[in-house]
């Protein structure tokens, strides 16, 4: 797939936003109080499931950028006429 990310780069990327994003979560989980558990913890996680895609779709728009900027396709070809003599 030229121009290609793969999964398992992405995965990689994304290893330390991840075990962020699980630790917001169980704190916000933890910290809410027995029958409020909805009302205390659900903007929290909202927050962060939404900075975690925040980062997810950064991480894989530049690892996109990456992968073109630097397939051989994604070179020009020079022109005869532009060679230096």
């Amino acid at each position: 797939m030229e121009g290609g990310i793969t999964k398992e780069q992405l995965k990689e990327l994304l290893a330390e936003d991840m075990e962020t994003v699980l630790e917001e979560v169980v704190t916000a989980m933890n910290q809410a109080r027995p029958g409020s558990i909805i009302d205390d913890s659900e903007e929290l996680v909202r927050e962060a499931a939404g900075e975690f895609r925040r980062r997810l779709f950064q991480k894989a728009l530049e690892l996109r950028s990456q992968s073109e900027a630097f397939s051989p396709s994604g070179q020009r070809e020079r022109r005869p006429d532009s060679l230096e003599e």
